[in-house]
């Protein structure tokens, strides 16, 4: 009788502290020990984790200059049944680091994925900040590319909903200066550093009162600004200027060459300027008669 196919292993994206060792959840610890391998970010920060809870899974680097070919080699070990805990440095694994690469990699080789919920910096930060919760997005770290920050820094400007950003602390300044000229010095924003440990921080400011404070002051640890968002109201009044300045035959073809009809053109262009749609029309065969 033949030998019964071994089934394929499992990865577990494990959450761990962002600072405060107690904030790790027993789920995590007993995938960390159960484990055949884990693999981590920087093994030289995460044996520190795993020592102190007495856990000897043996540990393989998975990092940014090595994400393509090392996850190959890790989900060929999967399919032999190993499973695999994936750790990043400090949070939840596929946000902001190369965990998403292992993660797609995973799914396109039919392993099975699962998360183990844990600490989040983008989640903390968010919630201890002051400023909206139901409807945020998140940006991680700004491009390095200057043409692709510039154009995240350009969508930015027309953004309502609350933002959350990562940078470190010798680049946050410029990062702060560059967000200020995108998005107005009195910007309402927190400033979170520190998280989860002794002395963290929840700094409610404005950009202006920031760069002042940070003109004078070293940022010290990892920081997450969170940004309000731009509000709906002064969002439509600048839309409606826009649209002003704008002739009725180019709004109309704004819409006629995203291949929308007529008939919904002409009712979009009417939103838009807050008109009636047949006052469109009307304006429209005018203009054509002359």
């Amino acid at each position: 009788m033949a030998e019964q196919e071994k089934a394929a292993g499992k990865l577990y994206l494990c959450a761990t502290p962002i600072g405060n060792l107690d904030d790790i959840t027993l789920r995590v610890l007993n995938t960390l020990k159960e484990a055949d391998l884990i693999a981590a970010e920087d093994t030289r920060h995460s044996i520190k984790l795993l020592n102190h809870f007495g856990i000897k899974t043996p540990m393989t680097s998975y990092h940014e200059y090595n994400k393509i070919d090392k996850a190959r080699y890790l989900v060929e070990q999967m399919r032999q049944g190993v499973n695999i805990a994936l750790v990043t440095d400090a949070g939840t694994p596929g946000i902001s680091d190369p965990g998403e690469e292992l993660v797609k990699q995973c799914y396109e080789a039919g392993i099975e994925v699962t998360s183990l919920p844990g600490p989040a910096a983008c989640i903390t930060a968010l919630t201890i900040s002051g400023l909206a919760t139901r409807r945020f997005c998140f940006e991680a770290f700004l491009p390095v590319d200057k043409k692709e920050r510039q154009w995240i820094l350009e969508e930015l400007k027309t953004e309502t909903r609350t933002m959350i950003v990562y940078e470190a602390p010798h680049h946050l300044v410029r990062t702060l200066q560059e967000l200020s000229d995108a998005l107005g010095a009195d910007r309402r924003i927190t400033i979170c550093r520190e998280l989860t440990k002794k002395y963290e921080e929840a700094y409610r400011t404005t950009f202006a009162e920031a760069l002042e404070r940070y003109g004078t002051e070293e940022p010290k640890g990892e920081c997450v600004i969170v940004i309000e968002g731009k509000s709906i109201g002064e969002l439509k009044a600048e839309q409606q200027k826009s649209w002003e300045e704008m002739s009725l035959e180019e709004h109309m073809d704004l819409y006629l060459n995203q291949d929308i009809d007529r008939k919904e053109a002409m009712k979009q262009v009417a939103k838009d300027r807050g008109i009636a749609k047949r006052d469109v029309y009307r304006m429209l065969t005018e203009q054509k008669e002359q």
